[in-house]
């Protein structure tokens, strides 16, 4: 089975905010491959990367960066694949230096860019993508969608149920 994603992460210490992604990619059982490369510290190895990305059936990338977050706009710079930039919070600036920087791509190198820590939002997004032209996929998005707002009902009727004494719904 070949990837579909790709999830790529400036360091493994962005892990615990990738890993979102991936569970949600993995329950929707769309295939992914995850890789940590530094736009500074291995250029070479980001620009092979975006370069071969379509060409070995990649159809998105999920690209989660902190501080700079350079690696997002540098792939989507080297591929013609939609690029997703996940902003890491990891600084001082918590988190919205990278949400500048992934959000200021100059005219012709869009990245895609989802909330400060927002990779299941980027998964999903990536599906939705993908979903164009997967009809499985696509159904199973819509199901999804669908619980969403079944989890609201219930929490809204599981408000009801909540007793005070000036409480008046």
């Amino acid at each position: 089975m070949s990837p579909k994603v790709s999830i790529i992460m400036g360091s493994t210490s962005d892990l615990p905010v990738m890993e979102k992604a991936m569970k949600f990619l993995d329950d929707m059982q769309v295939p992914f491959e995850v890789n940590a490369l530094s736009a500074h510290r291995t250029p070479d190895a980001v620009e092979q990367f975006a370069k071969t990305a379509k060409s070995r059936g990649i159809q998105v990338i999920i690209a989660g960066a902190g501080m700079a977050a350079a690696l997002p706009g540098v792939i989507a710079a080297s591929t013609p694949l939609p690029v997703i930039g996940v902003p890491i919070k990891g600084s001082v600036l918590d988190g919205v230096d990278a949400l500048y920087s992934i959000l200021q791509m100059p005219p012709g190198i869009p990245v895609a860019t989802v909330a400060i820590n927002g990779a299941m939002n980027a998964a999903i997004l990536a599906c939705e993508m993908i979903s164009l032209a997967d009809s499985e996929l696509a159904a199973k998005m819509e199901e999804y969608k669908k619980g969403l707002g079944a989890k609201i009902e219930k929490a809204n009727k599981d408000l009801s149920e909540v007793k005070y004494t000036y409480k008046t719904n």
